[in-house]
């Protein structure tokens, strides 16, 4: 039954995964998505061999998996996927941080919105220019300068201000998503660092980590002091992008506000709009 999972998903894979994703010319073709022979040959393998295991006839080691997940492009989510159906554990167990398309699409159309995508960690990835006219998120050459937990307990933001209910909210989500984190990819060195060292360094993160608050909303709001002595109040929500195990964060104004004029005002002084891949995945 596993086999003929596992092929079921290969094959559907192979169907819809358009040639010019992975390099290949599309020119004139009798079938959608790739050739059994074009899979073969970028993960290495023959077209017959691809045949048996869509057909259920063959049962592919590890590094067959990996091979033919690399080779398709896929995201971390399927990839664990044909992992499961295979009867493996994900190869290397870190967690990833390659920006995918659909993230990419998010901040590039948004462009009057700050927003960051973060990785399962919460490292930040990439931020747009709106998101950094903010203005609130000073550097301070520490390791972990672009994650977003490491910061809100272990070294907060000047700029950064939160009714008490709201950091309650803000806090349950940050241990809910580290949590899970740590448990999906239990191999990643730079993440059981994190944990243990905002372990140690915050009594509330601890106090958290060991008795975790039930999450009662992915959103709250926020007071951001500008760098002119401004003020302008957003509400964070959390839009998750599973296929790349990522998360996107978007800033928003209450419409025709005077917060949402401020932050138009912001937006506009920031200049060109732009994505910037910001962040690094913990010491080293």
């Amino acid at each position: 039954m596993e086999r003929h999972e596992f092929g079921v998903a290969v094959r559907q894979l192979r169907e819809s995964t358009p040639p010019a994703t992975v390099g290949l010319p599309v020119g004139r073709r009798r079938v959608q998505g790739l050739r059994r022979e074009e899979l073969g040959e970028l993960a290495g393998m023959s077209a017959d061999y691809v045949r048996r295991l869509e057909q259920g006839r063959s049962h592919p080691s590890a590094g067959v998996v990996h091979a033919i997940a690399r080779a398709l492009r896929v995201g971390r989510a399927e990839y664990e996927r044909l992992c499961a159906l295979a009867g493996y554990a994900a190869a290397d167990g870190r967690v990833p941080d390659e920006i995918g398309p659909g993230a990419m699409r998010l901040l590039e159309r948004f462009t009057d919105t700050p927003m960051f995508v973060s990785d399962a960690a919460m490292n930040l990835v990439a931020v747009n220019t709106a998101f950094l006219a903010l203005g609130h998120w000073e550097l301070t050459g520490d390791p972990w300068q672009w994650n977003v937990a490491w910061r809100t307990f272990c070294d907060p933001f000047r700029g950064f201000r939160q009714s008490a209910a709201e950091a309650t909210d803000h806090e349950a989500v940050l241990v809910a998503r580290l949590r899970s984190a740590v448990l999906r990819y239990p191999a990643d060195a730079s993440l059981a660092g994190l944990v243990d060292e905002m372990r140690s360094r915050s009594g509330l993160f601890d106090t958290l980590w060991r008795e975790p608050r039930p999450v009662t909303a992915y959103e709250s709001s926020a007071a951001f002091v500008h760098p002119d002595g401004g003020v302008v109040t957003l509400v964070g929500s959390l839009v998750t992008i599973p296929g790349d195990d990522l998360a996107a964060l978007m800033l928003t104004a209450a419409p025709r506000s005077a917060d949402a004029a401020r932050l138009a005002e912001i937006v506009d002084d920031a200049g060109e709009p732009a994505v910037v891949r910001v962040g690094q995945p913990g010491p080293g």
